[in-house]
């Protein structure tokens, strides 16, 4: 399990253009950190890297648990989730059909289920196809594997915007609750997280 993120001496190139360089962090259990920075600045991008998808152009991602270092595919493959800014559903499926699509894909069993059903709401929208949701809605969905199949690293892009205030103030409280169990959280954020956090401002 993952108990520890380091990043050091990171830099990330897209196309031409440099994005930052030299950055260097480390987040433990029981941490969020919130990414601040202006639209480009390389926060989306950041998170991408350390969920593998996007290869830094000089730098170190590494990954530790209770006995040390981990292999970063062992790591990844079930150590984080990564809910981008663009959710990735199917929008021809029933909420419900993409959602235990989800789920299962990433391991969830009938409890985790369950309990990410009674959090987000689900129920409510069950029903409906994915592309007659709102966008409040769609981001409830994609973020239900985050309680289905409980991973370590949450990678969150702007977790909140389309959100209303109850949703909000309920994601909070599972943010809390995530941290309190060990788990650390990274945000790319234009608003307050509804926790304590670090923070750190990309390409500075």
């Amino acid at each position: 399990m993952i108990a520890e993120l380091q990043i050091e001496n990171l830099a990330i190139v897209r196309g031409d253009r440099l994005l930052f360089e030299g950055l260097d962090f480390t987040l433990q259990a029981g941490q969020a950190m919130s990414l601040t920075g202006r639209n480009g600045a390389g926060k989306t991008s950041l998170l991408r890297a350390i969920a593998g998808f996007l290869r830094p152009a000089e730098g170190r991602i590494s990954f530790r648990g209770p006995a040390g270092l981990l292999e970063p595919e062992e790591a990844r493959a079930g150590g984080l989730h990564l809910a981008g800014h663009h959710d990735g559903l199917k929008t021809n499926r029933l909420a419900n059909d993409e959602f235990l699509f989800q789920a299962r894909w990433t391991g969830a069993d009938a409890a985790g289920i369950e309990r990410a059903r009674a959090a987000l709401d689900l129920d409510v929208i069950a029903d409906l196809e994915v592309r007659k949701l709102s966008a409040g809605q769609r981001r409830r969905l994609s973020l239900a594997r985050l309680i289905s199949s409980p991973r370590p690293l949450w990678l969150l892009d702007e977790p909140l915007a389309p959100l209303d205030a109850l949703h909000r103030a309920g994601f909070g409280r599972m943010m809390s609750d995530h941290l309190a169990g060990g788990g650390m959280i990274l945000a790319a954020v234009h608003d307050p997280l509804p926790i304590p956090s670090l923070s750190l401002e990309v390409g500075a």
